[in-house]
């Protein structure tokens, strides 16, 4: 048996120390170990609640907003822009329509390479689809009016056999596209283009006038790219435009159209039946000829515009597509500035014409009556200058009647001067000269009805502001500072012919929602009529009547199976030197007087009053009086002039009517093929297609080579 090992105490107390330290050791490692537990935890915790404040965020508190996000991504809102409405004439002759055509497109944010793979672009569809110069020319301007994003047409009207070369070829030509667009047309060309104005791509100055209205109707004009630029496709583009829809299309990831979710259908735009006859329009500017003037014919009894002709004429459909610029060259430089809507814009002094609103004020303020003689030895002298009358040849005595029978001048430049201008001021403003007479199209001039307040707000100077004396005898006969517009002598005369009743002019008679077919009126502000003395009326118009029977009219209304009433004008464009003479023959054509007439039928009721002028025409008998009696033919006989009455008429030597005169109902239209009679059927059945196709439900999504209509 081994000895028994010593007992060794400081080994024991070693070993004790050892197992004691180990045990501190093993205790600090245990603490140390429930803290990181303890730290993991809470992490695991805070991720944990971290996580779920996230996913209460998510499903809860932006769950709405990221479920249309959600959706938007899935899907594609696609406007669908509304049919515009048809404008009509009174008998529903059509006058503005759509048609449907494939416009090759290209949307220049979609295209590679920038300006210089825009160009390669253009030049490999040339290969497929005819693209002119012009063409090139109107999408580089269209570009530099665009966005990036917009379908800008590079051309529009494409055959079938160039919609089906490209659609061949169509993935060759990332950023290029076919889509069929409505276009607007104006069937008749020229005729009635200062009345109905013409729409355009919607430009830069247009988009900022947009972003100005409410949120509504600028919601209304998405996926638009055209507006009602002038006319009454401007005044009235709130009631053509229609209600844009929308279709929500499913998109797959790649972005193309999958199937249709929903549709809400556009509503098509009202249609505007005019109060206008279109026949009656195109025979007065088919008798203008290639001559610069204008006429407004008014029914007296409810204001109606019967016609409104501006001459010369252009052609609407020009604008449509983006007019050329050798086309805009030539109108806007032409000297016979087409452009300018002479019933609206153009103001003439009235010459002769003013003479019977004259003799209303003279009897109204009491300055003059009826049986005061007036000698008229040709001329009239005020101070040192020499007012003429008809070439210094007297007509004697003349009283009130006879000064407008034999259009006396010295009888209304004594008269202006008793008047004074503030008093002819006053009692003509009434009659609507010099200022707006609220007709429905946008742009009208107001003209000038001289005053001395008038010219101190006009001039700066003052020296150019004092009112001379010798200044007011001129106005009697119409001239000097006296500027109206065509508009405001036919409105004053349709004021004057019922006895004071005034009323606004209105070019459009109903207004038709195509979808119930019911119509309404334009709402117009109700007039307050003229207090006129009906004894000092019947005076006036009595003279009137002379005009046409031993006046200077007589020859022009020479056989008229019906009375009326008119008055001649001669308004000089230029001025001529007191030692001189006016002589036509030595005067450059836009120098030479203008032609006025103003005039009314029939005398016992009449129906229509109007004016017109001729410009740079000489006396108004011979150009201006010809055309109010045919005008007055057509509406109360039925009548049209003869083709050598016609002829006469456009080259200013006619007078009575001569030949045998045609049916009115049977005048042909221009641009419109067949008898005139049965022109109103074939466009109103064109009418009810064009509302047929705006009302139509889209029957499948877009697809690739899907083209969807697009109002332009």
């Amino acid at each position: 048996m081994p000895p028994a090992l010593p007992s060794l105490p400081w080994l024991n107390m070693r070993r004790r120390t050892q197992r004691q330290a180990e045990l501190r050791n093993l205790e600090r490692e245990l603490t140390r170990f429930h803290g990181r537990l303890l730290a993991a935890a809470i992490l695991v915790l805070l991720g944990f609640g971290l996580l779920a404040a996230r996913l209460v965020q998510l499903q809860v508190v932006r769950h709405e907003h990221l479920a249309l996000q959600a959706e938007a991504n899935r899907t594609a809102v696609v406007p669908i822009v509304p049919n515009r409405g048809l404008i009509v004439d009174r008998h529903g002759v059509v006058l503005a329509t759509n048609y449907s055509a494939y416009t090759l497109e290209i949307t220049p944010s979609r295209v590679e390479g920038g300006p210089a793979g825009m160009d390669a672009l253009i030049e490999r569809l040339a290969e497929f689809v005819d693209i002119q110069p012009r063409d090139r020319r109107r999408f580089k301007r269209l570009l530099e009016d665009s966005k990036g994003f917009e379908s800008l047409p590079l051309r529009t009207r494409l055959a079938d056999d160039e919609v089906a070369r490209f659609m061949a070829q169509r993935f060759r030509f990332p950023g290029a596209e076919v889509k069929a667009r409505l276009f607007r047309q104006y069937p008749l060309g020229e005729t009635a283009s200062h009345l109905l104005g013409y729409i355009g791509r919607i430009s830069q100055a247009d988009k900022r006038a947009i972003e100005s209205w409410d949120e509504e109707r600028q919601a209304n004009y998405k996926g638009t790219d055209s507006i009602g630029k002038l006319g009454l496709e401007q005044s009235y583009e709130a009631e053509l435009h229609g209600t844009t829809g929308a279709e929500q299309i499913e998109t797959s990831a790649g972005g193309k159209a999958v199937r249709r979710l929903a549709s809400h259908l556009p509503t098509p735009g009202d249609q505007l039946w005019l109060a206008v006859d279109i026949r009656l329009q195109a025979l007065i500017e088919e008798m203008f000829g290639e001559r610069r003037g204008a006429l407004v014919a008014i029914d007296p009894r409810t204001g109606e515009v019967l016609a409104f002709v501006s001459k010369p004429t252009f052609d609407p459909n020009l604008f449509v597509e983006g007019i050329d610029a050798d086309s805009w060259r030539d109108l806007n430089d032409s000297v016979d500035r087409p452009l300018l809507n002479r019933a609206l814009r153009g103001t003439y002094p009235p010459g002769s014409t003013f003479k019977p609103f004259l003799a209303m004020a003279a009897l109204t303020s009491g300055k003059r009556a009826p049986g005061t003689v007036i000698h008229d030895g040709g001329t009239f002298q005020f101070g040192n200058h020499t007012f003429r009358s008809h070439g210094d040849a007297g007509l004697g005595p003349v009283d009130m009647v006879r000064s407008i029978v034999k259009s006396s001048n010295v009888y209304y430049y004594s008269l202006a001067n008793e008047l004074g201008v503030d008093l002819m001021h006053e009692l003509l403003a009434p009659y609507g000269f010099g200022q707006r007479t609220g007709i429905d199209l946008e742009g009208e001039v107001s003209g000038v009805l001289p005053s001395t307040e008038w010219k101190q707000r006009y001039y700066k100077k003052p020296e150019q502001q004092r009112w001379y004396a010798g200044e007011t005898i001129s106005l009697g006969i119409g001239q000097g500072y006296n500027s109206f517009t065509i508009l405001q002598l036919a409105q004053a005369t349709a004021t004057l012919v019922s006895g004071g009743k005034r009323q606004p002019p209105r070019l459009v008679r109903e207004i038709e929602d195509v979808i119930t077919r019911e119509r309404r009126r334009p709402e117009a502000e109700p007039v307050e009529p003229l207090a006129l003395d009906a004894a000092h009326v019947d005076l006036v118009l009595r003279a009137m009547h002379g005009v046409t029977q031993e006046g200077t009219s007589t020859r022009v209304f020479a056989g008229a199976p019906y009375k009326s009433l008119g008055k001649t004008g001669t308004a000089q464009a230029v001025g001529i030197k007191q030692n001189e003479k006016y002589n036509a023959a030595k005067l450059e054509e836009h120098q030479r007087d203008h032609s006025l007439y103003i005039a009314a039928a029939p005398l016992e009721a009449p129906t229509v009053a109007l004016a017109v002028v001729v410009e740079n025409a000489g006396f108004g008998s011979e150009a201006a009086a010809p055309i109010a009696r045919r005008v007055f033919d057509y509406l109360l006989l039925g009548q049209a002039p003869s083709a050598e009455d016609l002829a006469l008429t456009r080259q200013g030597r006619s007078a009575a009517p001569v030949g045998v005169p045609r049916r009115a109902a049977e005048l042909p239209l221009p641009g419109v093929p067949g008898p005139a009679a049965a022109l109103g059927q074939p466009l109103r059945a064109a009418a009810q297609a064009a509302r047929a196709l705006a009302a139509a439900a889209p029957t499948a999504a877009p697809r690739a080579g899907h083209v969807t209509p697009e109002v332009h």
